[in-house]
């Protein structure tokens, strides 16, 4: 399994970022946490400040898989006005095995306007599916779609991060941290992340 990265920008969704950075390291994936300004410390939405584990010029994204993105205003927009991304994230969609996940606003703001969910099945915040280019908007919490996971908010924290373990690591890895955490219902059978 290669390494994935979050990314943080100023005005980041708090919840959306450590929900998944959480659960994804209780998962035992190796990720961290990238700073798309010139400092490791970066403040979201509602004014926490979080150190990144790294700065984006410092960092080599070497065959990564999974690049994540928070929502939340303005943190969406400052990614999508960061311009490095937009070519780290055309490569990620080409490439064989690299995967995008996206909550909130960032499907919608970044991946949308990027056209990067042309023809995918995706998810965002309310109000902004206009930005999802070409994507067949659904109304739902969590959505897979081939190499993508899109959710649509906050609330959906868990989820969305229980979903990537999922997707990298298999539905039984997914249960057993979700069953940690107190996650119902609790069987395998029964078990949805969407």
């Amino acid at each position: 399994m290669n390494q994935s990265f979050l990314f943080l920008a100023d005005g980041f969704e708090e919840i959306e970022a450590l929900t998944t950075i959480d659960v994804l390291r209780r998962a035992g994936m190796e990720v961290k946490t990238v700073s798309i300004t010139s400092a490791l410390q970066v403040r979201g939405a509602h004014n926490i400040v979080v150190k990144a584990d790294v700065l984006y010029d410092n960092t080599l994204f070497d065959n990564p898989e999974w690049l994540i993105f928070p929502g939340g205003l303005p943190g969406a927009d400052n990614l999508y006005n960061f311009a490095p991304l937009h070519g780290l994230l055309e490569r990620q969609a080409k490439s064989e095995r690299g995967r995008i996940a996206a909550i909130c606003a960032a499907p919608a703001v970044l991946l949308g306007k990027l056209g990067l969910l042309k023809g995918e099945r995706a998810t965002c915040y309310p109000g902004f599916e206009d930005m999802l280019e070409g994507a067949q908007v659904v109304d739902e919490p969590v959505v897979i779609s081939n190499k993508f996971v899109t959710a649509n908010g906050p609330a959906n924290s868990m989820r969305f991060a229980l979903n990537i373990v999922c997707e990298s690591l298999g539905q039984i890895e997914a249960v057993k941290v979700g069953n940690g955490m107190l996650y119902y219902p609790v069987t395998d059978e029964e078990f949805d992340f969407g």
